[in-house]
């Protein structure tokens, strides 16, 4: 009798440990970042900043990403890349944005140092400090791609930019400038998924139809490439600006204006 009750409690114990794992391995392999060109969306964030200032700043990000999905819908089907992806972009073209990229990524280079400067004794600083690390790589990725369209760094000096394509580094600028640390954390986490979906179809495009090697695209596959903590780490961005007194008002309009100036990026591209 007391064999056949160890052993029914034995198979109970088994089959807990059982289930205890199959749990524990479902939660190992769930991933931990998006594909490439998308953000991690609705992840949960280990914060110490308040609770409700939190709460806040993930509501201002979640109607946000409505708000802005219909802009965002149409850069990322943007005639430019299906032209691309036909092989109908041509050399000329690609010489004009690798010059607009090299403008910009001047520019914001510039705008991200002073905003690591503004923010250096908050926690804010090493989230712009790791930005402006990420540009300085991106700039010398930019000088590869150049090369391959025979161009040197002198050449993308004396090339001459379109308004339509710099509004987005000049409003950068002024963010940089002006901006809370919210409103940049806010425009940033809207802004980079759906360019680096875009870079990374472009990356994907020109080593098919134009034969790039993969050395040439690497500018396009750093920015298609999530990082995993980008969304928390903008999110703590803007609940600390909340709790300095940021606005929701301008933090939503610094989103919405940065990705209005995204879109006309892909448009005065696609007419150059």
């Amino acid at each position: 009798m007391k064999l056949n009750i160890n052993l029914r409690y034995s198979t109970y114990v088994l089959k807990l440990v059982t289930i205890a794992l199959v749990v524990a391995i479902a939660f190992m392999v769930t991933p931990s970042f998006a594909h490439k060109g998308e953000a991690v969306k609705g992840v949960t964030c280990n914060t110490s900043t308040n609770n409700a200032i939190a709460n806040q700043a993930r509501q201002i990000v979640d109607e946000l990403r409505l708000e802005l999905a219909g802009v965002e819908d149409q850069i990322r089907n943007h005639p430019y890349l299906t032209a691309l992806e036909s092989g109908q972009v041509s050399q000329e073209n690609l010489k004009a944005f690798a010059g607009e990229e090299y403008n910009i990524v001047k520019s914001d280079i510039r705008s991200n140092r002073l905003l690591a400067r503004r923010f250096r004794r908050t926690r804010s600083g090493k989230f712009f400090r790791d930005i402006l690390s990420g540009e300085v790589q991106a700039l010398d990725l930019l000088l590869d791609f150049a090369k391959a369209l025979n161009l040197n760094e002198n050449d993308l000096k004396k090339y001459e930019p379109l308004p339509g394509a710099q509004a987005f580094p000049a409003y950068v600028a002024s963010l940089a400038l002006y901006g809370s640390e919210a409103e940049v954390g806010a425009a940033f986490l809207l802004n980079f998924p759906i360019f680096g979906e875009n870079t990374g179809r472009m990356s994907a495009a020109l080593q098919k139809q134009y034969n790039f090697t993969p050395k040439d695209t690497a500018f396009f596959d750093f920015f298609a490439s999530p990082v995993p903590t980008f969304e928390c780490d903008s999110l703590a961005v803007i609940a600390t600006g909340l709790k300095r007194g940021a606005e929701p008002r301008l933090i939503k309009r610094a989103a919405r204006l940065l990705q209005g100036y995204e879109q006309f990026f892909w448009d005065t591209v696609g007419e150059n």
